[in-house]
């Protein structure tokens, strides 16, 4: 996708390092994902394609769409062992039974494109019915923090402690807002902005006060912002 694409959610604007940071996932987890990389065989090296189509090659930069498709596919960490070429060979099937393209971006993957992903991804991994339920459970938490707007997407509120948690919707990453970097949902504060000050001595209920927020959202940015 070229760096002329019309609409904000597709511009090349994080660096592999950044978006591997706000999603908590291995920058070579990442990499491998959008990037492809080498593999040792009895035969020899061989390669692998990315299986997300970064928004920008030239300079490696990912575009929030890209973030958000990083973001279901790390859901599947919490149960197995990540393997590009199962997973994309999943993505492919229900892409061409359901008549899609990007399935990691389509709403569908809430309802019928969900289901089918799991039920194939699940045969493909020989995993049993109860391991597909627990998986779709975790896709679905992941799903959740995603939000749409006139079919596109409009926000995404990463986790703040451990992925996969449920935790507040106090952090909001949208491609209209402080360029495609985190905040804090309900003032619009730059998450780093804060950990900036506190660093430099400002106390959390002088930076609650002087932004208007309370100091559960002030400790969550930074919270965030440290183990990012």
């Amino acid at each position: 996708m070229s760096q002329k694409a019309s609409r904000p959610a597709e511009l090349g604007r994080y660096s592999i390092p950044e978006a591997a940071r706000y999603l908590r996932i291995p920058p070579a987890t990442l990499r491998s994902w959008v990037v492809g990389r080498e593999y040792p065989t009895a035969a020899g090296p061989h390669t692998f394609k990315p299986i997300i189509r970064i928004a920008d090659g030239r300079q490696r930069l990912l575009s929030f769409e890209n973030l958000i498709e990083a973001h279901v596919l790390s859901a599947l960490r919490g149960t197995h062992q990540v393997r590009v070429q199962d997973i994309r060979n999943a993505i492919r099937y229900v892409e061409r039974d359901l008549g899609i393209s990007r399935l990691l971006l389509s709403p569908e993957l809430k309802a019928a494109g969900g289901r089918l992903f799991i039920e194939r991804y699940g045969e493909l991994m020989n995993v049993a019915q109860s391991g597909q339920l627990a998986m779709r459970a975790i896709l679905e938490g992941y799903l959740e923090r995603v939000t749409w707007k006139n079919e596109r997407l409009a926000a995404f509120y990463p986790f703040i402690g451990q992925p996969g948690r449920a935790d507040a919707r106090s952090i909001l990453i949208s491609p209209d807002l402080a360029f495609g970097r985190p905040v804090v949902a309900r003032r619009i504060i730059a998450t780093a902005v804060i950990t900036d000050r506190f660093d430099a001595g400002e106390s959390i209920a002088a930076l609650a006060a002087d932004y208007g927020l309370e100091a559960a959202e002030i400790e969550a940015a930074i919270i965030y912002e440290q183990a990012a």
